[in-house]
């Protein structure tokens, strides 16, 4: 495979950091499927990256919507016959999440419906297109805030961001990353956790500490993984990160 052949499909991909990992994956002769809830602001997101010289289309997929996920993985058949590299970027946070004790049990119920169930809908729905590849790269965009370790943890920063809903949801998505490895050990499917960092974004209010453009980077990195890749991981721009 040539990186000029590669076809990637990143979700939440109209903006932030999903659009930068978009752009950093075309600027290295990928062409990207910006996968977006709605199809119109995915659409300008492809023609602002086509200003830009680069190659990418825009397709309709919500994490909610089961028909709407079926939908895009028959296109992306139709069209290219396979995919080479799946980030699942797309993910929200609700202000009605917080500790265990007030959190609002909807919010949670929400954030994990959309970041952990249905990035596996996402991903069951892409994996015979990825098993085409050569060499397929799935990339979880987690968090360190989905770490076991370090939310018991009293020295770590991230002890005291209580938010049940999110963080679980990212536990969640560490276990399908962990899963699907094992799942997957014998194939040419390498699946990993990335933490890009704390990124200013719609997310997270624009209060992070990073550039969109710096925290696509990590996960850029492990999209292009090449020959004897690591698979099974958690990692974020320091080193591994503890489960």
């Amino acid at each position: 495979m040539t990186t000029s052949n590669r076809i990637a499909l990143v979700t939440g991909a109209n903006r932030g950091i999903g659009l930068e990992i978009a752009r950093q994956l075309a600027q290295v002769e990928t062409f990207v499927i910006l996968g977006a809830r709605d199809l119109e602001k995915g659409k300008a997101a492809a023609r602002q990256l086509a200003s830009e010289g680069l190659s990418a289309q825009a397709i309709r997929i919500d994490l909610n919507d089961v028909a709407s996920i079926a939908d895009a993985a028959e296109q992306i058949d139709a069209e290219h016959g396979r995919l080479d590299i799946l980030v699942n970027n797309a993910g929200i946070v609700d202000a009605a999440d917080g500790p265990p004790s007030i959190s609002s049990p909807e919010a949670v119920r929400r954030i994990l419906d959309t970041n952990f169930v249905g990035t596996l809908a996402v991903t069951q729905a892409m994996l015979p297109l990825l098993r085409r590849s050569p060499a397929a790269r799935v990339v979880n965009l987690s968090s360190s805030l989905g770490s076991l370790s370090l939310n018991g943890d009293p020295a770590s920063p991230y002890y005291a961001a209580r938010l049940i809903g999110y963080n679980a949801s990212k536990a969640a998505l560490n276990m399908l990353t962990v899963q699907l490895n094992e799942e997957l050990r014998d194939t040419a499917i390498v699946v990993n956790s990335v933490s890009p960092g704390y990124v200013r974004t719609d997310l997270t209010g624009h209060t992070g500490f990073m550039t969109a453009e710096e925290g696509a980077k990590l996960p850029v990195e492990y999209a292009l993984l090449g020959d004897n890749a690591v698979s099974g991981k958690f990692v974020e721009a320091s080193g591994e990160t503890p489960w």
